[in-house]
């Protein structure tokens, strides 16, 4: 149970691992949109946009109705945008951290050159 269990998961990561279907859930967020309003608003071809949209639908992840002979696509599950937020947050802690991490670098980098400077400046005895 626990395989079939981690090998969902590493299937539904994969259907997300790809910016244009990342981008694709984010305009869904809003709305149902058609692949034409997708198109538009991704600046790809219409070809690009059905095959990431083939990949998300075979993942269950986004489903269609049609209306005439437009096809509207909306996110099944409003748990993706929860999981698209964590992801989010993931990221910005990552860049705080790096951001503290290079402050303190700019610290010591600034500690060092006062030292040097101060070591310059001092008057050299020679006896």
């Amino acid at each position: 149970m626990q395989d079939s269990l981690r090998n969902f998961k590493a299937e539904f990561f994969k259907a997300l691992s790809h910016p244009a279907r990342i981008k694709i859930l984010e305009l869904l967020r809003a709305r149902e949109l058609s692949v034409t309003d997708l198109q538009d608003r991704l600046g790809i071809e219409s070809s690009s946009v059905s095959q990431q949209l083939s990949v998300l639908r075979h993942k269950n992840i986004v489903e269609s109705r049609k209306a005439g002979t437009t096809v509207y696509y909306r996110v099944r599950d409003p748990e993706v945008f929860e999981l698209l937020d964590v992801a989010r947050r993931i990221l910005n802690n990552q860049l705080l951290d790096t951001r503290l991490t290079l402050e303190q670098l700019e610290d010591e980098n600034a500690g060092n050159t006062q030292d040097i400077d101060a070591k310059r400046a001092s008057p050299i005895s020679v006896s």
